[in-house]
């Protein structure tokens, strides 16, 4: 059973909490009246979490759909909760529980078996967008990440950057070719993406990064490319959980910065031809 001091909502638990643990839960049922009895049941309160669907693109609130089970006090019992987004009414999320009911009150404990979609922050679209056909092996590598499994995150995020490093190099040589930068830096770009090793390529790429994509005025591809060469020998798993989460970051701002790059020079050429032919 868990400490007193961890005792939090129910709301908190199915929002916030990773599964394999378990909480005190202070509102775990409720009353429910029905035509012929009332009895206690598992609360299902509204949860604010993020919706992928086109039309929301955000955090919405859920509401419950299924899964209100009846848990008499002291009571045992495995439970799924299943939720869907009241705004665009298609997205849906499940929660499978573990609920032991005390014996005088509302409260009880919770233990969280899994979550669908699996638990853990949203993903920037621009990331997922970026590597492209490795999404599910970057999504294993976050699944990791959240579980607190740093040598497991780790090696599933170096696959993915050093499988899509030709996908990566391709939008900075986008960047690149929109800011007009010299045709050297188009070149070296050029040699990083044909060549097969990724250290060289690495190596090459690294001086032709334009500053626009710089981040607190660092090279956002030595910062990654420093990581992974460290590597995970010799390593605790809490360091290479610590790697592992600051290369997703820094890759996550890379994204965004090539697609706002892009972006804000298709803007501007756009506001330019509309000047220039306003008929």
């Amino acid at each position: 059973m868990p400490d007193e001091k961890e005792t939090i909502s129910i709301t908190e638990f199915l929002e916030t909490c990773p599964p394999s643990q378990a909480f005190l839960i202070s509102d775990l049922t409720q009353w429910l009246s029905l035509s012929t009895r009332s009895f206690q049941a598992v609360n299902t309160p509204p949860l604010q979490l993020h919706c992928t669907h086109e039309q929301c693109n955000g955090t919405r609130f859920f509401r419950c759909i299924s899964g209100a089970t009846a848990l008499d006090s002291g009571e045992s019992k495995d439970i799924f909760l299943n939720y869907r987004c009241a705004n665009c009414l298609t997205t849906t999320k499940s929660f499978a529980l573990k609920a032991i009911a005390d014996e005088k009150n509302h409260s009880g404990a919770l233990q969280k078996y899994g979550e669908y979609p699996p638990y853990g922050p949203p993903t920037s679209p621009k990331l997922m967008k970026l590597i492209g056909p490795d999404r599910e092996l970057f999504l294993k590598g976050r699944r990791c990440e959240n579980q607190g499994l740093g040598v497991g995150a780790f090696v599933y995020y170096r696959r993915v950057i050093e499988n899509q490093k030709n996908r990566i190099l391709s939008e900075i040589k986008k960047v690149l070719e929109t800011l007009k930068a010299p045709d050297t830096a188009i070149e070296a770009i050029n040699n990083a993406i044909n060549e097969t090793q990724f250290s060289k390529s690495m190596d090459i790429a690294e001086p032709t990064i334009p500053e626009a994509l710089f981040i607190n005025g660092h090279n956002p591809l030595k910062l990654v490319y420093r990581a992974l060469s460290d590597g995970i020998h010799n390593h605790s798993d809490e360091h290479c959980l610590g790697q592992a989460s600051s290369i997703r970051i820094v890759l996550g701002e890379l994204a965004d910065r090539l697609a706002q790059s892009l972006k804000d020079e298709a803007e501007l050429t756009h506001a330019l031809n509309r000047l220039l032919n306003p008929n």
